[in-house]
């Protein structure tokens, strides 16, 4: 089996930080704007992942649609987990940050200690692929909380959450770039990109009253999966015409 992960570049972090800004709008939109209330968009949006991941696993090499839309969906369950935790149970968000944590740590452990390496470049079997889908169902519910945590329980806002979860973003780029491990840096940025789209899709969807820029979750998450949709386009044409015959 071919590595079924897509290069890491700038196309990659862009489309993943945008897909997170749409689990956090399209999520809100389903059940409060259509109106199917929390329970009936977690199981849609639950049957709908299932259904990507079956055919991401059933694939031998990296199919930019079928990937990114396993990540967008798993973007939107991962936040609708931490919701209804939060908002369906009352469980603090300083618990679940927590809690997500402690998980994601012993997920590395058990993957570490049985595959020997945690990096993204060598996913080329069934067990390793399990593995990375389940870290980063945990990355996306782990980034909403502690972006909830920040933006809201600790009083940071949209726009200072923007700012402080881009720099911690700097931050381990430089460090990769510095010479620290690129497995760590990999991870530890991917988990700020959850709180950082977080961040930026309310910054843009909510009300002015609240402290957004008012577009609405409809627009925001329409903008967003547009151009998701074209840079993943982008990127299949590419792919494609690298697998053109060549004399």
């Amino acid at each position: 089996m071919l590595n079924k992960v897509p290069q890491i570049g700038v196309v990659f972090w862009l489309i993943k930080i945008l897909s997170t800004t749409v689990g956090e709008t399209g999520a809100d939109y389903l059940a409060v704007h259509v109106g199917f209330g929390a329970a009936v968009t977690g199981a849609i949006t639950a049957a709908m992942l299932i259904m990507a991941l079956a055919l991401q696993l059933r694939k031998s090499r990296y199919v930019p649609w079928i990937y990114w839309l396993a990540v967008v969906l798993l973007s939107v369950v991962g936040t609708q987990i931490t919701d209804a935790l939060t908002d369906g149970l009352g469980i603090s968000l300083y618990l679940s940050t927590a809690v997500f944590s402690l998980m994601l740590a012993a997920l590395f452990a058990i993957w570490y200690q049985q595959e020997r390496t945690l990096s993204i470049l060598t996913i080329v079997s069934r067990k390793r692929e399990l593995f990375y889908w389940a870290a980063i169902l945990l990355t996306f519910a782990l980034g909403t909380a502690a972006g909830d945590l920040a933006t809201e329980a600790l009083g940071l806002g949209f726009r200072l959450g923007v700012l402080v979860f881009g720099s911690l973003i700097g931050v381990a780029a430089l460090a990769y770039r510095l010479g620290a491990s690129p497995v760590l840096t990999f991870w530890l940025a991917y988990i700020l990109t959850r709180p950082l789209g977080a961040s930026l899709g309310d910054l843009l969807a909510q009300s002015r009253s609240y402290g957004g820029l008012g577009w609405g979750t409809v627009l925001t998450s329409l903008v967003f999966l547009a151009v998701i949709a074209a840079l993943v386009c982008r990127i299949s044409m590419t792919n494609s015409s690298n697998k053109l015959p060549t004399r």
